[in-house]
């Protein structure tokens, strides 16, 4: 069994921080990437950052400059600092693994429940 587990979400005033987290457990082989998307309502998922085993970052543009994603590889734990937050990141932020795990052949894409964050005044 895995999980992932997020923590962090909450109600913030625009142009404040929040910072998610979030920790993978269970019978983990490797951990190739983590990444966290957002879903607003009526709206799909999609990536807001991610970041690969080796250490390279990626940062979809509308979050370039302003959120900053971490990793923890002995501890399979991926950060999410969020500044300089919009009304329009208001959303359920979900947390993403590529992993592979004992007894599963291949590399699969795991989630975590989500967490609500709200920018609003």
């Amino acid at each position: 069994q895995v999980q992932l587990v997020e923590s962090g979400g909450g109600l913030v005033q625009p142009g404040g921080s929040l910072r998610l987290s979030c920790a993978a457990s269970g019978s983990i082989f490797s951990i190739n990437a983590m990444g966290w998307y957002r879903q607003a309502p009526g709206k799909q998922r999609e990536l807001d950052a991610r970041v690969f085993s080796g250490g390279t970052t990626y940062y979809t543009d509308s979050v370039k400059g302003r959120f900053t994603i971490s990793r923890d590889n002995a501890k399979n734990t991926v950060d999410l600092q969020m500044n300089s937050l919009k009304p329009e990141d208001t959303a359920v932020y979900y947390c993403n693994a590529l992993m592979s795990v004992v007894g599963i052949v291949g590399i699969r894409n795991y989630w975590g429940q989500g967490t609500q964050v709200t920018v609003s005044s």
